[in-house]
């Protein structure tokens, strides 16, 4: 049968190499020198870092499909050493649904007021016609007798 081409994204970390990490002993340095920098840090905390490994492959009509994502983090004390390994893989997974609503922006609701005023001085194009009903003109019984 045939199967798309599965491709390699992020940092694979092998477990013989996580193994040499100690929780209390092993530092930043000592990290980075075992599986790599990180995939990224947390956002607001510097002492916890990312690595996210990910295989994916090509669907129909050329969208991406996840064959697998694994999560590992890593927590740091403000010495640098290491205190915490956590995994996450596709068995963590949780769905999200996704709300379609929408998020009113201030100064985009129109008051009947303003619908009302805003109107003034435009240009109906229909007033000029005389062939058509309530048309202003000689047969419409509109001004233009008025002089």
């Amino acid at each position: 049968m045939f199967a798309p081409p599965v491709q390699q994204h992020g940092i694979i970390v092998d477990k013989d190499d996580l193994d040499q990490l100690v929780i209390g002993t092993s530092t930043r340095n000592d990290v980075v020198a075992a599986i790599g920098s990180p995939t990224m840090k947390a956002s607001f905390d510097e002492n916890t870092w990312i690595y996210i490994s990910e295989r994916t492959y090509l669907r129909i009509m050329r969208t991406t499909g996840m064959d697998s994502l694994k999560v590992l983090t890593l927590t740091f004390d403000d010495k640098g050493i290491l205190r915490g390994i956590k995994r996450i893989d596709d068995k963590d997974q949780q769905p999200v649904s996704i709300v379609s609503a929408t998020t009113p922006s201030p100064g985009t609701e129109v008051s009947f007021m303003q619908q009302l005023l805003g109107n003034i001085g435009k240009v109906n194009p229909g007033l000029g016609d005389t062939n058509t009903p309530g048309g202003i003109g000689p047969s419409g019984g509109g001004l233009t007798g008025m002089h």
